[in-house]
């Protein structure tokens, strides 16, 4: 029995990683690369096609909370894969979600604009209580983020696959969040049809992935006062393009994908859980839906 270590990362990320790993389990041989005898890969971003050269592997799991990239690969084995569930991760998503909503609703954006004209104004500033919060997608970073707001005094609603509903989350949100996973249904959600029915003036804020949103159609939207302002994480192609138009929009906040950065040393805690699992023959946590694509 053994255990590979398969990433894209810079090589730096990967020693970090591989510290981490080996101190999280210790009676564990880890290599990096591709390793014939594993019967265990942990993956961050592994090369298109390397999974399928195993022919011991019996379990991935990934260093990641998503997985759409993993399961892009059409040559992925027909062995169990686990996402990452980080209590770190979320607490961190959490943070940035409320940061973000706070952002908007304490109406940043207007006084950073009054600040390029020099204008002194007090805006009229409503309670927490009365903007609402919607999310898309309601997984454990969802309902994490949406206590933080809760606590604070925002009212959320929230639309997943399985509950509740999405013509009513977009029509009564002052802010959205996507948290979705990326799937074939999901891709592209982010259109001029959902900004036309989300209320006049709602801001958006995209944790997710970029391929959620349909560029051009934000942009319609934003200039044609639908929308009040986009704060944007992720992106389809990332890095942002430096002559990105999205780069220098008065109505677009750009993040360079940090609102929760995986950290080695607290995911390694759950991988080595989650492989005790696995050897053990007991359920694994976070097991991936292939059908559902999370």
């Amino acid at each position: 029995m053994a255990i590979t270590f398969l990433s894209r990362l810079p090589e730096a990320a990967e020693t970090r990683w591989l510290a981490a790993l080996a101190q999280a389990l210790p009676n564990e041989k880890i290599s990096l690369g591709a390793d014939p005898q594993a019967d265990v890969a942990i993956v961050a971003n592994p090369p298109r096609g390397v999974l399928a050269g195993l022919p011991k592997l019996a379990f991935v799991q990934s260093a990641w909370a998503g997985v759409d990239g993993l399961l892009g690969d059409p040559d992925l084995p027909r062995v169990p894969i686990a996402r990452l569930i980080d209590p770190g991760l979320t607490a961190h998503m959490a943070q940035a979600v409320a940061a973000h909503v706070l952002f908007l609703h304490r109406q940043a954006p207007a006084y950073a604009a009054q600040q390029r004209r020099g204008l002194w104004r007090q805006l009229p500033q409503p309670p927490a209580a009365q903007r609402r919060v919607g999310f898309l997608g309601y997984g454990e970073l969802a309902r994490a983020a949406a206590k933080t707001l809760n606590d604070i005094g925002f009212p959320t609603s929230a639309w997943s696959r399985s509950e509740g509903d999405l013509e009513d989350v977009l029509a009564t949100s002052d802010i959205v969040v996507n948290l979705l996973p990326l799937t074939d249904a999901t891709h592209g959600i982010l259109c001029d049809e959902a900004f036309k029915r989300m209320k006049p003036g709602a801001a958006i804020i995209n944790l997710a992935r970029g391929a959620h949103v349909v560029e051009a159609d934000l942009i319609a939207a934003l200039d044609a006062g639908r929308l009040s302002h986009a704060i944007l994480d992720v992106f389809e192609a990332e890095p942002l393009a430096r002559n990105h138009p999205f780069w220098s929009h008065p109505q677009i906040t750009v993040l360079p994908h940090v609102a929760a950065v995986t950290d080695p040393a607290s995911a390694s805690a759950f991988i080595a859980a989650n492989i005790a699992r696995f050897r053990a023959g007991e359920p694994l946590q976070g097991l991936v839906n292939r059908k559902a694509g999370y």
